[in-house]
């Protein structure tokens, strides 16, 4: 293609991972011309250098959205539904459970809480979605270079020079977004220390599509169900601890590795045998100053990022999708007007920081090492659950609807 070769399009999408795909699919299905780029090709494939090894819980408000993008019947028969989110505090003088909560989906829904499904096939799924969508090309390999925002459109520059006017652009890029720069848009982080070791186990005791965390000190061990391997129950573990404990376990022998996790599992699953390899991601908290500017959008990580607590980072991300989808579709002529960015900008960005405050304490919560903070963790969370309303109500609020179903 030639460099000074100018498109048209109605919207590029900078960003490919999870998030910019399943934007890419759900506006290309739409009915939307839609360009994504992303300068990493992606990973599909679980045993392949790169994969990420983390996986994503889309919880109820998110099906919706999957749907719409005609990724949902794909995506369904590899899932394993989470019908329990069960909470064990183990912060006594022994590393045991001491306190354990489950909160049933049963109380507020027909449905389970959420399904849980690896990140790289989520990849690969999407890429697929997108090759059967006429109207959208995806262009891993090239990636968002600059962008001037006109009345009437956008004009984005690529890295491999090729020019795209765009009536809406869609940042989608990262925590370190490169459209978010461009806007001259300010983000603000919050660092813990903490980092977070994800991979896959294998264990003897079923986890009856139970997700538990575990609670001590340094941050919550979190297994989520998956669909058994190999003919035995298996889960994703995110496990968060301090920067420097998570190089050591990394770089033990699996033998040893294998022993800790068990332990700091609180052996609730039994021995736990690890499957595949180990990867290590940052933990941070960041929101952007604000969620658009001219002729342009911030979503997923470009707008707000989150620790790996309650599920909460892509469904954030899909509740800017399903936003943005509405309005878009108000305004199909133009989706880059400014009632559309603006909109979303004041629909989203409150319930936003909302999310990431809310998140960032209960990370600290997690983190507590003193005797006497994990004591009143406990006290908390015990209080917290004896209140059947208030039990209720902290379980719409982390899956984002209303009322639910009558539980009297």
């Amino acid at each position: 293609m030639l460099g000074d070769m100018r498109e048209t399009t109605d919207i590029l999408i900078s960003g490919g991972g999870v998030a910019g795909l399943t934007a890419a699919c759900a506006l290309g299905s739409a009915g939307f011309r839609v360009i994504c780029v992303d300068p990493s090709p992606p990973v599909t494939d679980g045993d392949a250098a790169g994969a990420d090894l983390r996986t994503t819980a889309f919880l109820q408000p998110s099906v919706p959205v999957l749907e719409a993008a005609g990724l949902w019947s794909h995506l369904e028969p590899h899932s394993a539904a989470l019908q329990v989110m069960r909470i064990i505090d183990a912060g006594g003088a022994l590393p045991e459970p001491r306190l354990t909560k489950e909160f049933d989906a049963a109380e507020i829904s027909d449905a389970p809480f959420g399904w849980n499904l690896p990140n790289w096939l989520l990849r690969r799924e999407m890429v697929a979605r997108l090759g059967a969508l006429p109207d959208v090309s995806f262009r891993p390999g090239t990636g968002f270079a600059r962008m001037l925002s006109r009345e009437s459109e956008a004009l984005v520059t690529l890295t491999d020079g090729t020019q795209v006017a765009a009536k809406l652009v869609i940042g989608a890029d990262g925590r370190a977004s490169p459209v978010r720069d461009a806007l001259g848009i300010a983000a603000r982080t919050i660092r813990y220390g903490q980092k977070a070791l994800a991979f896959a186990v294998a264990h003897d005791l079923p986890h009856h599509n139970v997700s538990t965390e575990v609670h001590r000190t340094g941050g919550p061990f979190t297994l989520v169900p998956l669909p058994d391997r190999d003919g035995r129950p298996a889960s994703a573990v995110v496990w968060m601890e301090t920067g420097p404990e998570v190089a050591r376990l990394a770089a033990l022998p699996v033998a040893g590795f294998e022993a800790e996790m068990t332990a700091r599992s609180a052996g609730i699953l039994g021995p736990l045998t690890l499957i595949g390899q180990r990867s290590i991601w940052p933990i941070i908290s960041q929101i952007a100053e604000r969620m658009s500017g001219p002729r342009t959008v911030l979503m997923a990580e470009a707008a707000h990022v989150v620790p790996p607590i309650g599920a909460q980072g892509l469904n954030m991300s899909l509740a800017d999708l399903s936003c943005l989808m509405t309005l878009a579709g108000q305004h199909r002529a133009d989706p880059g007007l400014p009632v559309v960015t603006e909109t979303y900008h004041r629909q989203r960005h409150w319930d936003v920081q909302a999310r990431v405050t809310g998140i960032d304490l209960l990370n600290r919560a997690s983190m507590a090492g003193a005797q006497t903070l994990r004591d009143l963790r406990a006290r908390l969370l015990d209080s917290l659950y004896s209140a059947r309303p208030l039990r209720q109500g902290l379980m719409r609020a982390g899956l984002g609807i209303g009322a639910g179903k009558s539980t009297s």
